[in-house]
């Protein structure tokens, strides 16, 4: 018998369990960092703002139109901050591991240049209440025009904002400099507004909170879920990742009801899914949608995370063109009204499969 036969096996299960015990330390680190950052975001929430005044404010959701049309904010030296990890085409859903069953809710917050539209604080008054983690999809016109609810949603754990072009235009249809402006100018504003929250006489103390704060959006989506090859390049060479859906809840249409809107989730939600609905005012009956599904999710056993935890949680499936429920539903954009889209006119993201809502 090899007399050191015994040794190595105890060596070997020592290993072993020194292995488990590390992998699981680890884990359990990441875990307590991760929520030790929650903290500090909601404390840094909490010391810049009352309840009262996280809440929605009376008629904040109807947008105001027309509003002042702001200047593009120089995009200088974002471009050459390529992220080769970035996906080259569109993230539609994510492939999950067997037995998580993840969803990500996502609520665009659409402006074009030249008018204000609304803020729904009864969706995200909901989703604190029920501790529901969501992503935002914020224009660079609506984050200038609504920069103190942009910092709360920065401040706040439960949420992550990416960004929606600058003022909603159809990037199928521009090219250069100008396609550029659309998708790199809205991180720029995003970086000014978290920059001037960390500098509040509020955040001093709890400035290790802007650690989960990213210091520049890493998510984009594209206006009216259309997109071009060139646009898709511009995307992916600002180290942006372009995020669609799998489901539309189809609620810019005032002729969808909430019970329709919840319907849609609960039937149709599957593991990995991303669930696109507005937060902007236009996303009609959403607000009383979102008790009833929200719910029934749950009792199915989903969990809600934000879109970055759901690409961190599995293999995403990437299409390598945008389309609402099959490639080229989104080209009708390119003729709004009769001719071909030139101009940042204002048109509602449907992102539906009926009828886009009139303005």
């Amino acid at each position: 018998m090899d007399r050191t036969q015994p040794m190595r096996y105890w060596a070997g299960m020592t290993k072993s369990w020194l292995a488990r015990s590390c992998t699981a330390f680890i884990i359990a680190g990441n875990v307590w960092s991760s929520q030790s950052l929650a903290d500090e975001r909601a404390a840094l929430q909490a010391a810049c703002w009352q309840p009262a005044a996280l809440g929605r404010a009376p008629g904040e959701n109807i947008g105001e139109r027309p509003g002042r049309h702001l200047r593009i904010p120089n995009i200088e030296g974002l471009a050459s901050e390529r992220d080769f990890t970035a996906i080259a085409g569109t993230v539609r859903r994510v492939t999950l591991p067997l037995g998580k069953k993840l969803v990500a809710l996502t609520f665009d917050l659409c402006e074009t240049s030249g008018e204000i539209s609304g803020y729904d604080g009864a969706i995200i008054d909901y989703l604190r209440s029920q501790h529901v983690k969501a992503t935002f999809f914020a224009g660079g016109h609506w984050m200038a025009t609504h920069k103190l609810r942009t910092q709360q949603l920065l401040s706040d754990p439960l949420f992550e904002i990416g960004t929606h072009g600058w003022g909603h235009r159809n990037t199928r249809l521009m090219s250069g400099l100008d396609l550029k402006r659309e998708i790199l100018a809205p991180s720029s504003t995003y970086m000014a507004i978290r920059s001037e929250l960390s500098r509040a006489q509020c955040a001093a103390p709890l400035l290790s909170a802007f650690s989960a704060i990213p210091q520049r959006p890493k998510l984009f989506r594209f206006p009216f879920g259309a997109c071009s090859a060139e646009s898709l390049r511009n995307v992916s060479d600002a180290g942006l990742i372009a995020i669609q859906w799998d489901l539309s809840t189809g609620d810019p249409s005032p002729n969808r009801s909430a019970r329709a809107i919840a319907g849609a989730m609960i039937h149709s939600v599957r593991p990995g899914s991303i669930v696109i609905s507005h937060a902007n005012g236009r996303g009609y009956h959403t607000g009383e949608a979102l008790p009833m599904a929200i719910p029934a999710l749950r009792a199915k056993g989903f969990e809600f995370v934000t879109v970055s935890e759901l690409l961190a949680a599995g293999n995403p499936v990437v299409s390598d063109t945008c389309y609402d429920v099959h490639p080229g539903d989104t080209d009708k954009y390119d003729f709004l009204g009769g001719g071909k889209r030139t101009d940042s006119v204002w048109a509602p993201a449907t992102h539906v499969r009926a009828a886009p809502a009139t303005p």
